[in-house]
């Protein structure tokens, strides 16, 4: 298998300079595109009321990586879950995926508010979101997947 190269579309500039685990609900904060992109990239886009955000979670260095299960959030009191069971920042790849809401577009700036990436990460893409694309049917969940995201927003 040929290696896989990414490379960043852009840059989060602003919002939170430090990880917290809640209350992202507020932040806003800007992606500014690379320079090999130009304004046209981004048209279109500001007719929808929300975006999908791929980002790298640069600040986790390659050793915290989990590869097994382990307790969300460290909390004994939540069941085990496999790495892949559950959303947190220290991940294969560490990547990040978070819907987020479209303040504006104005050049290549697209300024969001509720992206949960901090000064400095890299953006590796970005969707409109579009409910065709949402859950078909109704949702599972376990109730400790509940309870983490109760302050999270």
């Amino acid at each position: 298998m040929d290696a896989l190269t990414l490379r960043p579309i852009g840059t989060v500039r602003g919002g939170r300079i430090a990880a917290e685990d809640d209350a992202w609900a507020p932040c806003v904060a800007e992606i500014v595109l690379v320079p090999r992109f130009s304004p046209d990239a981004l048209l279109g886009l500001e007719t929808f009321s929300h975006a999908e955000i791929v980002f790298h979670f640069h600040g986790v260095a390659e050793s915290e990586e989990v590869l097994a299960a382990r307790h969300p959030r460290d909390r004994a009191d939540w069941p085990l879950a496999g790495i892949f069971a559950q959303r947190g920042r220290s991940r294969p790849n560490r990547l990040g995926v978070t819907i987020c809401e479209i303040v504006s577009v104005q050049g290549l700036v697209l300024t969001v508010r509720g992206l949960d990436a901090i000064d400095g990460t890299p953006v590796l893409d970005i969707k409109p979101y579009m409910t065709g694309f949402a859950a078909r049917g109704p949702v599972r969940e376990p109730a400790w997947a509940q309870a983490l995201m109760d302050d999270y927003w």
